[in-house]
């Protein structure tokens, strides 16, 4: 076991190296770096420990047998200089380039195993310093996103840290650290197997796409008891490799607030997603889904249960969608069963307290139903509602975006698009709008409303196999 002494690091104390940025004469101040002392304890193996104190660093890379432990006190901070950071490679997946996710991070890893991050330490990215550094480098010239986001004027997802970079590795362990402020993504794993992430506060709000933890294709994955407040997606699973999926993955006991949604499979769905269990979600203030699955690149969704869902003051309780987005390949979800999902609709946006927002929708719109869509031809199979309860908030006005039923051809199908609850625009019915599926089951289904609402409670269009079992309407 390696126990860090912070007064060699001088962590408390600051070397400032004032750096002139091009052209613009922009000056940021750099606190003296420890990431070669602290790489080269690493690189020795076995447990290292942080005692409490400040350390500041660029990129750090785990090895296999490699524990970072840091006690209570302890806080890495990641440095805001985009030169600390290196590019840890896309894994060994053939046609896999991940290339609308960052390949930087404060922590990574490639081809490990045996690797864990645990303790009651703090590791901070300082996010919204190194973005609006990169910002003001692209700027200047000095260091070009070729990818930069003209119309929301931020830095591409190529050149922001996550957090964690976690790839191709095997027994992995993330286990109570408080983790903060990335320039991007928070946790991201890709294709790593056999992983145990256990009683995790995360909080990523800093800065624009903040998701919590992402999962692309990996296998055997248990989250559990774990505290997320995101300004992008909570928990996301991503597939980017069509020859692989996430499998036997298990989400429980999780608390999650989101600018966006709160579990999320997509929207990159080129593989697929099997065997997925989650269960004890609370959701608070989230903008979007407390549970969305998509398919719309292609994949396979099967096999998922979501049990005991408790969504407050959120934007839509479920969206399952099965789209076309990726020229021929054509997706698949059926076997979904949901249960025990109680969830309460706001009128207005419930994520009002983040400072970086969701976009707003662009269009006048009644409040949305929960939507289970697929497409002509490709249709969504044995869906399972059980014991569902969603209160919503009602005040539809037929001034506001009218869509009668004897209009429903003229809701789009959207299949090449992106997918989310309002991808649609005005939807006919308050509750439930279900379109293009082969067999459902709703069993003890309470839909409510604060307010009258004109619409009707659940619209079906091109559903065969439709059970209604003890629905209760106002």
């Amino acid at each position: 076991m390696q126990v860090i002494n912070p007064k060699v690091f001088i962590t408390s104390l600051f070397i400032w190296a004032v750096t002139a940025v091009a052209a613009q004469n922009i000056h940021y101040a750099k606190p003296n770096m420890n990431t070669k002392a602290l790489q080269a304890l690493i690189d020795k193996g076995g447990r290292v420990v942080f005692p409490k104190g400040e350390y500041h660093t660029g990129q750090l890379e785990l090895k296999s047998g490699v524990e970072l432990y840091l006690e209570e006190g302890a806080v890495i901070l990641g440095s805001t200089s985009p030169y600390d950071y290196q590019r840890v490679g896309a894994g060994n997946s053939v046609g896999d380039e991940r290339k609308d996710k960052s390949q930087l991070g404060l922590i990574v890893a490639k081809n490990a195993h045996d690797i864990a991050i645990c303790g009651k330490g703090t590791i901070d990215g300082q996010g919204l310093e190194l973005a609006l550094t990169i910002d003001s480098l692209h700027h200047t010239g000095e260091m070009p996103d070729p990818n930069y986001n003209q119309r929301r004027q931020r830095p591409s997802e190529l050149v922001r840290p996550t957090l964690f970079n976690i790839v191709d590795c095997k027994d992995v362990r993330i286990e109570g650290v408080h983790l903060r402020n990335s320039a991007g993504w928070g946790l991201s794993f890709h294709q790593c197997t056999d992983m145990t992430l256990r009683h995790l506060e995360i909080l990523n709000r800093a800065y624009w796409n903040n998701d919590g933890i992402d999962l692309t294709d990996c296998k055997n994955v248990l989250v559990e008891n774990c505290n997320v407040n995101s300004a992008d997606d909570g928990i996301c699973l991503k597939s980017y490799n069509p020859d692989r999926c996430n499998e036997d993955i298990t989400i429980r006991n999780c608390e999650i607030r989101s600018s966006a949604s709160a579990i999320k499979f997509g929207t990159a769905s080129y593989g697929g997603f099997r065997h997925i269990r989650i269960s004890g979600i609370r959701v608070f203030d989230t903008f979007r889904s407390a549970l969305a699955i998509e398919s719309v690149d292609g994949a396979v969704i099967e096999d998922v249960e979501a049990d005991d869902i408790i969504a407050h003051n959120t934007g839509n309780a479920l969206f399952i969608r099965l789209g076309q987005r990726s020229g021929d390949r054509k997706g698949v979800i059926r076997n979904i069963r949901i249960s025990n999902l109680t969830a309460q609709i706001p009128f207005g946006r419930p994520d009002e307290a983040y400072d970086l927002r969701g976009p707003e929708v662009n269009f006048f719109h009644n409040p949305f139903p929960s939507s289970i869509c697929g497409i002509p031809g490709n249709c969504i199979e044995n869906i399972s509602l059980e014991n569902i309860n969603i209160r919503y908030p009602g005040r539809a006005t037929k001034g506001m975006a009218y869509m009668p039923l004897w209009r429903l051809k003229d809701v789009p199908e959207q299949i090449d698009k992106y997918p989310e609850f309002t991808m649609f625009g005005e939807l006919p019915s308050w509750g439930l709008y279900l379109r293009h599926i082969r067999n459902i089951t709703l069993k003890n289904v309470l839909l409510d409303l604060e307010n009258p609402d004109f619409r009707p409670a659940i619209v079906d269009e091109d559903v065969e196999g439709l059970i209604d079992r003890t629905i209760d309407l106002p």
